[in-house]
This record gives structure tokens, C-alpha cells and sequence, in this order.
């Protein structure tokens, strides 16, 4: 998201625009959940995976080949919607070919090798490809043109992804189409997931921390990075495309990561109940570095780094929570179905406050709308206390 946020930013749409259309893109892992049993039933994982990173592949060139066309933003939108589409299906085909092709030992070992290069993946594409592409905006002087050269390129290394994966992933044993599944009885354990979901206890409170534990970071993220950008008389830092590539795609993703190995250490000592609170007040608490920002439009690129770096750090660290939150209600029957329903509503808790948030923003100006995102954060604090009290001392601790 944090790439075509950018891309559209340098491109001269408005942050309504930006805010709107891009968190549109977050439906697809919304409703994710309502097309994932159809991935059992048709082909293998191993086939959806190829199939989806050569759907990409084919997105991201489609976005360059249209950038410099009168009709960008229209076209553009409808190849991330692929793009989207495409990663969403294929996160569902990777996590199963993940447990088909490693037994339990395996699975373990591999969990953190496999978080880390997904944060490097958030590095390389948020940090070293805005960076490339700030570097052609100067060496060009043809934004479109940087922009389109970064995402062909992009294309060409998911395509030779795509064909190295194509020879080299395993055919598990297990990779098949389930027996005896048929499309009545694969509906009808779909519906039963659902219903089971929807019976547990508390949901009113599970959808309202589910809802609320991200609505101020759900807005500060669609404006963080238009901010750094913006020019100094329309109240941004004026930082440049490369600047803000290092800053926020790097620094801030190396932030984000420590946080979350800060944080998955001492709950596993102490226990999430016991952590919860500090959680959401560190995912929350720094945002208000953003308003000191906005009101002060420091110049130097040292200090705004220090405060996106401190920021990503307390999300990291707070978002930790969301995670323990997920498996805990997820507890029992359908353990796995109900987790990614509950993924689902994650990405709904960030789709619709980030819709209106560039619109919020030119109407109340940066410094108002950082302090508003401020307010934003007490729901999600109070459903943290809430919470709090119906969690079990050892949930999360290391036996």
C-alpha cells in the first residue's frame, strides 16, 4: 500500500483521492476469508502459487505500462486490484503449502526465517524501491517515466520469481485436492465456520477491540508518507521521494521489526495480559510525534527520522497485541478458519477510517488532523482495558 501511496503522491493526485482509492485495496483481504475454502477445491497450493505470482507479475507491469497515459489513475487502480486480488489468494495457497510441506519440527524452525524475509520484502518494497524511484525522478526529470521504470522492473523480478518457483518448490505428498471434497459439503463447512464464529462469547467486545485498537494508526498511515512529501507551504516536511524511501521504508520497517521481537519477548516471559495495556499505549502514545511534526516542520532529516523510527517502533511493539488477540479468540473448534476471519476484520479496521482520511486531512490541515488522530486512539486503549480483565494470566507466557 505504502508504494502506491507514493507512487499517486508523486503522480499529483490529492490525499482524499490517495486515501480513498488506495485503501479500497484493502477489501480483498476483507473478504478473504469468503473465498479461501475455494482454494481446496480447485488445483493444488503449489499451482495457486505459481498462478498468483504470475498474476502479479503481470499487474505490476500493466501499472508501468499505463503511469505515463492520460488515464493513470483509473487504469493503474485496476492493476493493483489484480494486484491485491492475486496477493490475497496466494497468501491463502502459501500458508497451506507452508503446513503441507513442513511437519510440526519444521514449521517451528522456519517460522522466524519466514517473518524475516517477510519484513525484508516490507523493506524492499516501501524502502529500497522508492528510493530507486526517487533517484529516477532526479536523474530523468520525468516522474512517470521513474515510476514506470521502477514497477517494469519490478514485473521482471516477480516473473523470474515466478519461473524459479515454477522448478524448484516440492511437490508435498499432501498438495492435493482433499477427497471426498465436493462443493456441498465444502459449503456447508464453510457456512458452519461462520456460524461457530459468530456464537462466541463477548463478540461485541471482540469486534470492537477488532475495530478500534487501529483506528488512530489506521489514518496516520494513509497520511504519514503524503506528509513527509508534502511541500513546506502546504504544511509537509518536503522531504524527497528518496528521503522518505530511507526514512519511513527503511528505518521505520527496521523500527517496526525491533518492536516486534521486543515485544514477542517479554509477553512469552510474562504473559499478554500482563502487557496488553503497555501495548496500547506504545502503538498509540508516539503518534503524537506526527504533531509535534506538523506544528514545528523540523528541517533536518536526522530528527524526522528519529521520530518515524520511534513511532514504528511503538507500532511494532503495539501491534504484537492485535496478533495475540487474533489466536486467542480463534481458541477451539475451527481454530484456523476463525483466525482468518478474524484477519478479515483487520483489514476492515484499517479500510474504512483510511478512506476518509486524506479528506479529513485538507479539511482540518496536518497538525489538526495528527491531533485528531490522537482522539482516534482512546477507543482502542479503552477496548485494551476491556479486554484486559478476560484474559488468562498464562495466555502467551512460554510454558
Amino acid at each position: 500500500m505504502t508504494i502506491a501511496v507514493i507512487m499517486y503522491k508523486r503522480l499529483g493526485l490529492s490525499n482524499t483521492e490517495i486515501a480513498l482509492y488506495t485503501s479500497w485495496l484493502y477489501l480483498p483481504w476483507t473478504i478473504k476469508p469468503l473465498w479461501s475454502p475455494f482454494v481446496d477445491l480447485v488445483k493444488t497450493k503449489r499451482a495457486w502459487i505459481i498462478a498468483m505470482q504470475g498474476f502479479i507479475a503481470a499487474g505490476f507491469a500493466g501499472i508501468a505500462f499505463f503511469i505515463p497515459t492520460a488515464h493513470y489513475v483509473q487504469l493503474t487502480l485496476a492493476f493493483f486490484w489484480l494486484l491485491a486480488f492475486s496477493s490475497a489468494t496466494h497468501d491463502i495457497a502459501a500458508d497451506g503449502f507452508y503446513m503441507l510441506g513442513l511437519n510440526n519440527k519444521e514449521q517451528s524452525f522456519f517460522v522466524g526465517i519466514r517473518n524475516t524475509f517477510y519484513r525484508l520484502a516490507n523493506i524492499f518494497g516501501q524502502g529500497i524501491l522508492v528510493m530507486l524511484a526517487g533517484w529516477l525522478e532526479t536523474s530523468q526529470n520525468n516522474i512517470p517515466l521513474a515510476w514506470s521504470i521502477t514497477f517494469y522492473l519490478l514485473a521482471g523480478l516477480f516473473l523470474a520469481l515466478t519461473i524459479y518457483h515454477r522448478l524448484i518448490l516440492p511437490h508435498p505428498d499432501s498438495d492435493i485436492k482433499r477427497p471426498g471434497l465436493t462443493p456441498g459439503k465444502l459449503l456447508g463447512d464453510f457456512l458452519l465456520t461462520f456460524v461457530t464464529f459468530f456464537q462466541k462469547k463477548n463478540l461485541g467486545l471482540v469486534f470492537f477491540f477488532l475495530l478500534t485498537y487501529r483506528l488512530g494508526e489506521s489514518q496516520l498511515a494513509k497520511i504519514a508518507s503524503p506528509f513527509l512529501l508534502d511541500t513546506t507551504d502546504k504544511g509537509g516536511l518536503g522531504l524527497s521521494t528518496a528521503t522518505v524511501g530511507m526514512i519511513y521504508g527503511t528505518i521505520g520497517v527496521i523500527a517496526l521489526l525491533l518492536g516486534g521481537i521486543i515485544s514477542g519477548f517479554l509477553v512469552s516471559r510474562d504473559g499478554f495480559k500482563k502487557w496488553i495495556l503497555p501495548m496500547a499505549l506504545a502503538i498509540n502514545i508516539p503518534d503524537l510525534l506526527y504533531v509535534w511534526m506538523a506544528a514545528a516542520t523540523p528541517d533536518n532529516p536526522i530528527f524526522i527520522a528519529i521520530c518515524v523510527a520511534i513511532e514504528q517502533l511503538g507500532y511494532g511493539f503495539g501491534f504484537t497485541a492485535y496478533m495475540l488477540y487474533l489466536i486467542y479468540i480463534a481458541e477451539g473448534e475451527h481454530k484456523t478458519a476463525h483466525y482468518a476471519i478474524g484477519t478479515g476484520f483487520m483489514a476492515l479496521g484499517m479500510m474504512i477510517p483510511g478512506m476518509p482520511a486524506g479528506w479529513i486531512q485538507e479539511h482540518l490541515g496536518y497538525t489538526n488532523f495528527f491531533i485528531w488522530v490522537c482522539i482516534c486512539t482512546l477507543p482502542g486503549i479503552v477496548a485494551s482495558l476491556m479486554i484486559r480483565n478476560r484474559l488468562e494470566d498464562s495466555f502467551g507466557k512460554k510454558q
